[in-house]
């Protein structure tokens, strides 16, 4: 990585390395010293003599010297940014031609409108490939099962990451209506990444790195294209709800647990068991008891089993009366079984 900015190849920079610490090399020693063929060794040499970097200073035998590293490598990382200068100006040419281009939409460097899917997901296949450090992610219904692809735009689970590169989705629960889409989100979530869920979620969302967000033009209208923002006061107010929704959001993962005892036995001295707690939290997350049963592994009526004998022990009669309640008690929290 030292030598990136340079441009050198890795045989220059071997041969390079080489030279500064035995001035006055033979191209023999220099070969044997980096592992090359002399014949190879030669032509590097003489690439280096090319950018001023050595200089061949006998000839029987053939004999090479670096140059002095700090002016000869610093004249060389002039010229390059002197060619990485050239290069950004040709770059804001083309995103003038880009922007003017006939059926483009983009408002400013802050914002740009991509109209059809293939545009979309070739954007999102772009900016997921270049995140370095985190992908938050937003999904809402309809959502995407069998028809899942690495560039489709809809859920962050169906693409892949950089190894390295978090990936948090805020899956909304009420949209958890079929084992194909709990699979959906369950499969990316154990891949990839952290799964969560909440009902009402204001909208689809996929922020990278801080840097770049994808978004919806219209909440009730998928195909109507998406809006990619760039504008960094707008990242900040989209990345500080994602947090926000994130924290109330409930966790859920494949892990197994032991089968539930007795729901007699489900509380002992204000401890829920760990299955009990589970069906709690994704009940307090909106979820409808079939979508319960489903996530757990469960039966459906083992689920409402669980649910009744709770309310009964709280003297709660709704489902939102047992959450809030619940929660009063501390009963969300993880305590040592």
């Amino acid at each position: 990585m030292l030598w990136a900015g340079t441009g050198l190849g890795a045989p220059a920079r071997q041969a390079l390395e080489f030279l500064v610490g035995h001035p006055g090399a033979d191209e023999d020693a220099v070969a044997a010293g980096i592992g090359l063929p002399v014949a190879t060794a030669r032509t590097v040499l003489r690439s280096l003599e090319a950018e001023l970097l050595a200089v061949h200073v006998g000839e029987r035998p053939s004999r090479w010297s670096a140059s002095p590293p700090r002016s000869s490598l610093g004249a060389l990382l002039a010229r390059k940014r002197q060619e990485l200068a050239r290069a950004e100006l040709y770059a804001e040419q083309l995103q003038e031609v880009y922007r003017t281009a006939p059926g483009q939409q983009i408002a400013s460097d802050l914002f740009e409108v991509v109209e059809s899917n293939e545009q979309v997901g070739a954007r999102y296949a772009h900016l997921l490939r270049g995140s370095r450090h985190e992908v938050l992610h937003f999904a809402k219904p309809p959502y995407v099962t069998s028809r899942i692809t690495p560039t489709d735009a809809s859920t962050a689970a169906g693409a892949t990451v950089r190894p390295g590169v978090r990936l948090r989705s805020v899956y909304d629960s009420d949209g958890i209506a079929d084992d194909e889409c709990l699979e959906t989100a369950l499969g990316g979530a154990a891949a990839e990444g952290e799964l969560r869920l909440l009902p009402g979620l204001p909208m689809k969302l996929v922020i990278f790195d801080g840097m770049a967000a994808i978004m919806p033009l219209r909440r009730d209208d998928p195909e109507a294209g998406s809006l990619v923002v760039h504008s960094s006061t707008l990242l900040e107010v989209l990345t500080a709800l994602f947090e926000s929704v994130w924290e109330r959001a409930v966790p859920l993962s494949l892990e197994g647990r032991p089968a539930s005892p007795p729901v007699s036995a489900e509380r002992q001295d204000g401890v829920l068991h760990s299955r009990t707690r589970d069906i709690l939290r994704l009940m307090s997350a909106g979820m409808k008891d079939d979508a319960i049963a489903r996530s757990l592994r469960l039966s459906r009526r083992t689920v409402q089993t669980h649910i009744s004998e709770l309310g009964r022990q709280l003297g709660a009669r709704t489902r939102f009366q047992i959450a809030l309640l619940a929660q009063e008690r501390g009963w969300f929290e993880d305590r040592e079984e």
